[in-house]
């Protein structure tokens, strides 16, 4: 028998960020249901405030571009409905995610992201990006997410 680890021996669980991740999500999901009596304007305007505040608690790197994507998002597709997903501020149309934005001290990264899911309709050819890393927004930057965020939503 040999003496190498396979792939399978290396794998020691998921890291603390994914089960963080995970536990949000989890709490996510309760805070649903028990919204489940309330009208479909309170839980809109509740799920907005669940993101406000998760964005609220960001680092400012983070919370200063986490902010100037939401109000991108919200004057560039009005019909996107803002929600958590896995912790991260999320924008859904009919309950799926279309786009979202991850901090960078979400996974311990260099930079954060938006990311678009496969509800995006960012179709370009056979091939296409679907994250884009965040450093910072300039005015041209901001008109660029803008326009994939009102091309994502059709």
């Amino acid at each position: 028998m040999s003496s190498t680890n396979s792939p399978a021996e290396k794998y020691s669980g998921f890291t603390t960020e994914e089960r963080a991740a995970m536990k949000e999500h989890a709490q996510e999901q309760k805070n649903t249901a028990a919204r489940r009596g309330a009208s479909k304007a309170e839980k809109e305007a509740a799920a907005e405030q669940d993101v406000l505040a998760k964005i609220a608690e960001m680092p400012d790197a983070d919370r200063v571009l986490a902010e100037r994507i939401h109000e991108i998002v919200k004057a560039a597709a009005p019909g996107l409905a803002p929600k958590l997903w896995y912790g991260m501020p999320a924008y859904a149309r009919d309950g799926k995610v279309v786009c979202h934005f991850q901090s960078a001290e979400k996974f311990k990264s260099r930079y954060a992201t938006l990311g678009f899911s496969d509800q995006a309709a960012l179709d370009d050819g056979a091939m296409w990006p679907t994250t884009f890393a965040l450093k910072e927004l300039t005015a041209a930057d901001e008109q660029l997410v803008s326009a994939l965020v009102k091309k994502a939503v059709g």
